[in-house]
């Protein structure tokens, strides 16, 4: 018997095998796939990740890439005043050091004219104009000479090139953290972010139940206008709501710049994809449960509170995870409807202003980046096990 067994099973082992065999190339595509997509989507986020830890000097003349490896950069220095000047010899003489120069940092070329920064290498002695003289040591102690006095009321400029090392600090962080507003913003954000993901979530819950088992008239047009209104642009809709807004506000003697304004718009330009995704959800629900509780003597709504709601916590967290990611990281509704002003600003629009107004300090901009996603991230991270069982659910039944 047992012989016979073996005899029998041996063939389905084989054509298991085979079968196994024939899927591994494509399951070993879909692997490389999967993991080039994956390389593809974090080099992007380690590279700004490493560049706001690093010195804002290295970060404007390397790549992430080499933020191990010193690099060169051409700088400029001044000498010690005028009034810093000894008579040596019969010639005048300006010394001291580059203070520029970090501990660790070496110069390689040095130059006196702004057309040549680096004609001249370390321990040279370059000829001024007037009989003058400059040499810079490769430690940067630099002497200067001149047969004429000293002028002016500050340095003569020393143009060099220095071989930096790698540098890694919070300075970045530390701008922009310490920058004036920033909390403010931060709140302002929160404010404008947990409404607007909380009130459309509340709103397509109903709607979505009733969509899937309550009997309406025209509810397969009421279905085919939510998906429609998931291609309309939001540029395209959002002038004309501002201005219904605006009239309805301006009827009733309401702001046109307060928080409820842009939880409102948010909350139409969320509803359709919310609709959506939760009618899937609830619309694949086991059809006997709703039968059972109907028959048990539960109206729609204790139906909907008791058992739907919580049987759509998967589905419900995946709109989440999308609401808060747009809400949080919107800057265009929230300049139209909550305004520029330095109590109403969120955060996204804070780092902007931050940015325009410190001019070429675009250093910021990567520590900036991970301030203002470190809330998402947290988010994301929390409700990310049911973002894939709401999104899928519903496609096979």
């Amino acid at each position: 018997m047992e012989n016979n067994q073996t005899t029998n099973s041996l063939p389905n082992r084989l054509l298991f095998s085979l079968n196994q065999l024939k899927r591994s190339p494509l399951m070993l595509l879909v692997h490389l796939s999967v993991l080039l997509l994956v390389i593809l989507w974090t080099f992007p986020t380690a590279g700004l990740l490493i560049s706001s830890f690093r010195d804002k000097d290295q970060l404007a003349v390397s790549g992430w890439w080499t933020a191990l490896s010193s690099s060169e950069q051409n700088l400029i220095s001044r000498t010690q005043g005028p009034e810093q000047q000894t008579l040596i010899d019969g010639k005048y003489v300006l010394s001291g050091k580059i203070e520029e120069l970090s501990e660790g940092d070496s110069i390689l070329r040095f130059g006196w004219r702004s057309t040549k920064p680096e004609a001249y290498q370390v321990d040279d002695i370059a000829e001024m104009r007037n009989g003058g003289s400059l040499t810079v040591s490769a430690d940067g102690q630099y002497v200067m000479t001149s047969i004429k006095p000293f002028t002016g009321s500050r340095g003569k400029r020393i143009f060099y090139t220095a071989l930096s090392s790698p540098k890694f600090s919070l300075n970045n962080y530390k701008e922009v953290l310490n920058s004036e507003g920033i909390g403010q913003s931060f709140i302002n954000s929160l404010t404008v972010t947990i409404p607007a993901t909380i009130i459309p979530i509340l709103i397509a819950a109903f709607a979505a139940y009733a969509l899937s088992w309550m009997r309406l008239p025209g509810r397969g047009i009421l279905i085919a206008l939510v998906v429609g209104l998931l291609v309309v642009p939001l540029q395209m809709s959002l002038i004309p709501l501002l201005q219904m807004y605006n009239s309805i506000g301006t009827f009733f003697g309401v702001p046109s710049k307060t928080y409820l304004g842009v939880w409102l718009a948010h909350t139409g330009f969320g509803l359709p994809l919310a609709i959506y995704l939760l009618r899937n959800y609830i619309s694949s629900l086991p059809k006997e449960i709703i039968e059972s509780a109907r028959v048990d003597g539960a109206n729609d709504f204790e139906i909907f509170v008791r058992i739907v709601l919580p049987l759509s916590f998967p589905a419900l967290a995946s709109f989440a995870i999308f609401q808060f990611l747009w809400v949080w990281n919107d800057l265009l509704v929230a300049t139209v409807f909550l305004g520029n002003g330095e109590n109403e600003l969120v955060l996204t629009g804070r780092l902007r202003e931050l940015l325009g107004s410190r001019g070429g300090n675009w250093e910021i901009l990567t520590a900036s980046a991970f301030v203002s996603i470190a809330v998402p991230l947290t988010v994301f991270w929390t409700l990310q096990r049911y973002l894939v069982r709401g999104l899928l659910s519903g496609s096979v039944k």
